[in-house]
């Protein structure tokens, strides 16, 4: 931790996430629509509603590390709430800048979340030459909606976060003899990948619990091949 760094950027600089981990459930309307195996991420139950905070609440972080102290986006939608989410919880200010047409709903759910916005221009290209115009100032720093590799980099936990499902529910199997849906690795991966132990060493968790409940779901909407098949696809195979 930078020395002299407090509260918000404090718990950024320890590597805390400002995205979930999300539910990967398997729809079986869309399976039937298509004949095979159709998983859902629901990330529509992040903090923010989209994934977009992983990208953008990664960049955020990375920037802040490095002395950011202003943050200026040009997104009226899931980036620019990302942005405006992630700035509040660094404690940095947010200038959010958008056309002069859009809607006070959109303006109110930014300000909600602490950012200033600024109408500038009849059409998004001018609003964003505005943000770029903002970010030359010293500390500050424009964030692209999508088109950088810190945002790709985080967006990249998706991938991760389902690899590491598949990865538990397989070794539950060889270990428990039991296979479960994809939707219980989760909380299988919390054990098999030391997230239980970090927890505790960071005084999250009891250091020394009576006991661990993990709660194990059905397997109706998994099997053998299903599982196979998902280690192809996530390159485990």
């Amino acid at each position: 931790v930078v020395a002299g760094m407090e509260g918000p950027l404090a718990e950024c600089a320890k590597g805390e996430h400002f995205h979930i981990v999300t539910p990967l459930l398997e729809s079986w309307p869309l399976s039937q629509v298509v004949d095979m195996p159709v998983f859902l991420k629901y990330e529509n139950v992040q903090p923010t509603g989209s994934f977009k905070i992983r990208g953008i609440g990664h960049f955020c972080q990375e920037v802040a590390k490095k002395g950011c102290r202003h943050l200026v986006c040009s997104s009226g939608g899931n980036a620019g709430i990302a942005a405006a989410y992630a700035a509040r919880k660094l404690g940095i200010p947010a200038t959010i800048v958008l056309p002069e047409g859009t809607s006070l709903q959109v303006v109110r759910r930014l300000q909600g979340e602490g950012a200033e916005v600024q109408l500038t221009g009849k059409v998004w290209d001018e609003a964003n030459l505005r943000a770029q115009e903002l970010a030359k100032k010293d500390g500050w720093v424009n964030i692209h909606p999508f088109d950088h590799p810190l945002i790709w980099e985080g967006h990249g936990s998706l991938v991760v976060e389902d690899s590491e499902a598949v990865n538990a529910v397989q070794r539950f199997l060889d270990d428990e003899r039991t296979l479960v849906e994809p939707a219980c690795g989760a909380a299988l991966a919390a054990i098999y990948s030391g997230l239980l132990g970090r927890l505790q060493a960071e005084g999250r968790l009891h250091p020394s619990p009576a006991s661990v409940v993990v709660i194990v779901c059905g397997g109706n909407n998994i099997d053998s091949g299903e599982l196979q098949a998902l280690k192809a696809q996530l390159g485990q195979g």
